[in-house]
C-alpha cells in the first residue's frame, strides 16, 4: 500500500516476549547475519502472535505507537547503503 509504513522488529537480545503498538508488522529475527527471512505477521483479532521462524512472542500494547516496543530497542531500521 503506497505511503503505508510497515514497522519491522528484531529480537537480537533474545527477549521471551516483545510488546508492540501495531497488529501488522514484519519480524526479521535478530540483526544480520543472524536474521531470518523477513516475515509479515498479522495478529488480526488476537492480541498475540508467535513468529514461525524465531518463536518470538509479540504482544499488542495499545499504549505504544509506530515502532515503539517494550522492552525498548526492538525496532529494526535498515542501514543506509
Amino acid at each position: 500500500m503506497a505511503g503505508h509504513h510497515i514497522p519491522h522488529f528484531q529480537n537480537s537480545a533474545g527477549h521471551s516476549a516483545i510488546e508492540v503498538g501495531v497488529k501488522e508488522f514484519m519480524c526479521v529475527g535478530a540483526n544480520a547475519p543472524f536474521d531470518h527471512p523477513h516475515v509479515f505477521l498479522d495478529m488480526g483479532d488476537d492480541s498475540e502472535k508467535v513468529c514461525p521462524y524465531c518463536s518470538t512472542l509479540y504482544r499488542y500494547n495499545a499504549s505504544l505507537h509506530g515502532d515503539e516496543t517494550k522492552p525498548e530497542g526492538c525496532a529494526y531500521h535498515e542501514a543506509a547503503a
